[in-house]
């Protein structure tokens, strides 16, 4: 009974190894990765990322190391908008659209909210970057 239960045992932490991707290279934050920086790794790794279709093309959020797993937490869409980039502001209601100039005080991609100084005011508003990299604030 106990050599049937070591067998189970070591069968179950067997099927529990997976291939995860790992960065070949160490990947510093907000750099893009690509094919070429990853590669999988047999090993055990809860929450860890193993489709290559979820990482390439993403940004880094923190240093990546190599050989080591990457997390969903450790990668995200690429920043559309950069910290201190001037972007349009635009305030729409019904039918008004009123746009200003504005200096963006984070840094963020699409959907993202972010921290922005109205420059004609001096106020600080957040609003939320579009695809086109301007900011809607309501």
């Amino acid at each position: 009974m106990k050599l049937l239960l070591a067998l189970v045992g070591l069968l179950c932490a067997q099927s529990a190894l997976a291939d995860i991707l790992v960065p070949v290279r160490t990947i510093r934050a907000k750099e893009i990765i690509s094919a070429e920086d990853l590669m999988f790794k047999n090993t055990q790794s809860p929450g860890a990322l193993s489709n290559p279709q979820e990482v390439i093309g993403q940004e880094a959020r923190i240093a990546l190391y190599a050989s080591r797993p990457i997390h969903p937490g450790d990668i995200g869409p690429p920043a559309i908008v950069d910290r201190n980039d001037m972007v349009k502001l635009v305030f729409s209601q019904g039918g008004l659209e009123i746009t200003t100039e504005g200096r963006s005080l984070g840094r963020g991609a699409e959907g993202e909210y972010i921290r922005v100084m109205n420059l004609s005011s001096r106020t600080t508003v957040t609003g939320r970057i579009r695809a086109d990299g301007n900011i809607e604030v309501n």
